[in-house]
């Protein structure tokens, strides 16, 4: 369940690491500000047992950049030249109506190759995700972020994880 766990969470800051990257290139070009607005995305109580999501998006580097599921990110995994990453909680969809289960899935969102979102199980034994925005906007623009992650195994065990995470890259 740790490792899991320490897996989610670090694929999850290394998202948030990411979130608003202008490549240099694109810097002369005038930027939307619409999507600098998009960079960090919450949704509070919006998935599976009243779980957050969050959704995370940037330009490509110049170097190689992976989705939270390790696919290299190009331009046609991209929508207005920007990659997606998403996490959020839903119902295990592999368990029949009315099983039991041992909480919900932890899922990522990213881009298919025809920029269309694609959801991809990371976990399962998700009791409960969030996302809580720390303080105000430094004068760096970096935010602060505390993540939750409450894992079970369906009937005694009851784990909480927890990080806090900054942004590096918004404008």
């Amino acid at each position: 369940m740790t490792t899991e766990a320490e897996r989610a969470l670090e694929l999850i800051g290394r998202a948030l690491r990411m979130a608003g990257y202008q490549n240099i290139k694109s810097i002369h070009q005038k930027i939307d500000q619409k999507n600098s607005n998009l960079a960090v995305e919450i949704q509070k109580r919006s998935g599976y047992q009243g779980s957050d999501s969050l959704v995370i998006r940037h330009q490509l580097s110049d170097g190689v950049d992976f989705d939270c599921i390790g696919n290299v990110l190009t331009s046609d995994r991209t929508k207005n030249n920007l990659a997606l990453q998403g996490f959020l909680v839903d119902r295990q969809a592999s368990l029949p109506k009315g099983a039991k289960t041992n909480g919900g899935s932890l899922l990522c969102q990213s881009l298919d190759r025809q920029g269309r979102i694609q959801n991809t199980t990371l976990m399962n034994g998700i009791n409960s995700f969030r996302v809580e925005e720390l303080g105000s906007h430094s004068r760096l623009g970096q935010r602060a972020f505390k993540i939750k992650l409450q894992m079970t195994d369906g009937a005694s065990i009851q784990k909480d994880f927890e990080r806090i995470f900054t942004t590096r890259n918004l404008p």
